[in-house]
C-alpha cells in the first residue's frame, strides 16, 4: 500500500526580515517618521508611546502592538514623562491573511509576547548589531551562535501571527472535562501563577534589600521549591532575577533623566554607588554612564 504526502497549506509566509529591534528610549524620544513598502509593528514593552499610523494619531500602552501596512507613513514618540520600551519588527509577507492587521492595535498575551522574546533571543545569535539603534536599516549577519537560529526567527513571527489571528477572529471556548484537575497543565498553571505572584512581590520590594528566607517567608514557599520555580521559568535564580530587575529599573530611572546615579543607587536599595555601579556593569557590560551616553547619543543622531 502507497503512502500519499500531504504538502502543508502556507497561511502566513514571512519573506524578508528588514529590521528586528527591541528599544530603549529617552523619555523625551522622537522618530519622525517614515513608509516603506514592507510591514511592521511596534509592541510598547514597558511605559507608553504616541504613534501616528497613516492619518490616525493614538496612544499605545504597555502590552498593546499597532501593525503598519505597506507604504502606510507611521512615526513614534516618548510622552516627555515615561521612557519607554519597545519592540519593532519590520518583515515581508504578502499573503491575503495579513489584510486582519490593516489598521489594527491589539493587547498581546503571554504566549504572544513569549515568542517577541524568542525572536528577539534569535536575532541576537546571528545578527552582528545592536538591537537598540533606531536608524538601524541594514541588519549584517553573523554565523549563528546556535543551529537554525534565522529559520526559528521566521517559523515564531510566523506562530505569532496566526496566533494573534486565531485569537481575535475564531475564539475557540472548550469544554472543560471532569476529572482532569490534577493532571500535569494544572501544575504547569500554578507554577505560573506562583511565579507572578513572586515577581509581583519583588517589584512591589524593589527599592529594598531582601534575602531569600524573607521572599520564602512572606511568598509561603520553600526555598528549594522557589529556587526551582525560578530556573524552570527563566533559567537563572531568584537573587539573579532580582538584580536584573533592579538593573532594568535603573535604565529606565536613567533614561527618565530625572536622578542623578547616586540617587538612583539609594532608591534601589544599594549599599554604596560603587556597588550599584559594580552590578550595573556586571548585568550590561557598561557602567551607568557609558549607558546613559549610549542612549542618549542614538536619541540625539538625527535631531
Amino acid at each position: 500500500m502507497g503512502y500519499d504526502g500531504i504538502s502543508l497549506q502556507n497561511e502566513v509566509s514571512v519573506g524578508k526580515i528588514y529590521s528586528i529591534h527591541y528599544f530603549e528610549y529617552m523619555n523625551d524620544f522622537s522618530f519622525d517618521g517614515e513608509a516603506h513598502d514592507f510591514w511592521e509593528f511596534i509592541c510598547v514593552d514597558k511605559g507608553e508611546v504616541s504613534i501616528t499610523a497613516g492619518t490616525r494619531l493614538r496612544t499605545l500602552k504597555q502590552g498593546e502592538i499597532a501593525f503598519h501596512e505597506p507604504n502606510e507613513f507611521h512615526d513614534v514618540h516618548a510622552n516627555g514623562t515615561i521612557a519607554p520600551n519597545l519592540v519593532v519588527i519590520s518583515f515581508q509577507c504578502d499573503d491575503p491573511a495579513m489584510d486582519f492587521f490593516r489598521k489594527k492595535t491589539f493587547l498581546i498575551d503571554d504566549t504572544e509576547r513569549n515568542l517577541l522574546a524568542d525572536i528577539i533571543i534569535e536575532a541576537r545569535r546571528c545578527f552582528d548589531c545592536r538591537l537598540d539603534d533606531p536608524y538601524l536599516q541594514n541588519m549584517p549577519q553573523k554565523p549563528a551562535d546556535m543551529f537554525g537560529a534565522q529559520q526559528l526567527i521566521r517559523l515564531y513571527l510566523e506562530h505569532f501571527l496566526i496566533h494573534l489571528i486565531r485569537r481575535h477572529s475564531n475564539p475557540v471556548v472548550l469544554r472543560r472535562l471532569p476529572g482532569r484537575d490534577s493532571f500535569g497543565p494544572m501544575t504547569k498553571k500554578s507554577d505560573t501563577e506562583l511565579f507572578h505572584r513572586v515577581t509581583d512581590y519583588l517589584e512591589s520590594h524593589l527599592c529594598s534589600h531582601i534575602a531569600i528566607h524573607q521572599i520564602c517567608k512572606d511568598n509561603l514557599i520553600g526555598r528549594s521549591q522557589l529556587q526551582k520555580l525560578f530556573r524552570a521559568q527563566c533559567h537563572m535564580g531568584i537573587i539573579e532575577y532580582f538584580s536584573l530587575m533592579k538593573i532594568n529599573a535603573a535604565k529606565e530611572m536613567i533614561r527618565t533623566n530625572r536622578l542623578n546615579f547616586t540617587q538612583i543607587s539609594e532608591q534601589l536599595g544599594y549599599t554604596s554607588i560603587h556597588y550599584f555601579s559594580r552590578q550595573f556593569k556586571k548585568l550590561t557590560g557598561m557602567t551607568p554612564s557609558e549607558y546613559a551616553s549610549s542612549i542618549k547619543a542614538m536619541t540625539e543622531r538625527r535631531r
